[in-house]
C-alpha cells in the first residue's frame, strides 16, 4: 500500500511541477521541442546510470517498503523513472526560475540612476 502511495506522490509532485511550469512558461511551454529534448537526454542518462550500475552489481534491489513491485526492467522499478522525471524536470525549471530572478536583478540594475560625476552637474 505505501509504495502506491510513494508512487501517487511523485506523480502528484509531477503535476505540481506542469502547473508551474504552464503558470509562468518556463521550460516545457516556453519551449516545448528544447524542453523535451533536454527533459528526455536527462532522464536517459539517469537511467542509463541506474541500469549499468544494476548490471555491474553495484547496488541490489531489495523489497523496499515503498516500492509497487512493478518493474520496468529487472532490478528497476517503476517509481525509480518517475523519480527520475521529477528530479529533471525540477531541476529544468529551478534552473529556469533562477535565470530569470537574476535577469531581472540584472535589468533593475542597468535602470537605476547613477550619481553624475562631479563637476559635470548642474550649477546653482
Amino acid at each position: 500500500m505505501i509504495g502506491w502511495t510513494y508512487l501517487a506522490t511523485l506523480v502528484l509532485g509531477l503535476g505540481c511541477m506542469v502547473a508551474t511550469d504552464r503558470r509562468w512558461r518556463l521550460v516545457l511551454w516556453a519551449h516545448p521541442v528544447r524542453g523535451v529534448v533536454v527533459l528526455g537526454a536527462g532522464m536517459a542518462v539517469f537511467v542509463t546510470w541506474d541500469l549499468a550500475a544494476l548490471h555491474l552489481d553495484l547496488y541490489r534491489p531489495g523489497d523496499s517498503a515503498v516500492a509497487t513491485g512493478a518493474e520496468v526492467a529487472p532490478g528497476l522499478p517503476v517509481e525509480e523513472l518517475f523519480f527520475i522525471g521529477f528530479l529533471c524536470y525540477l531541476s529544468l525549471v529551478l534552473q529556469r526560475l533562477l535565470h530569470l530572478l537574476l535577469d531581472g536583478q540584472q535589468r533593475r540594475r542597468l535602470r537605476r540612476p547613477t550619481a553624475e560625476p562631479a563637476g559635470r552637474g548642474r550649477r546653482p
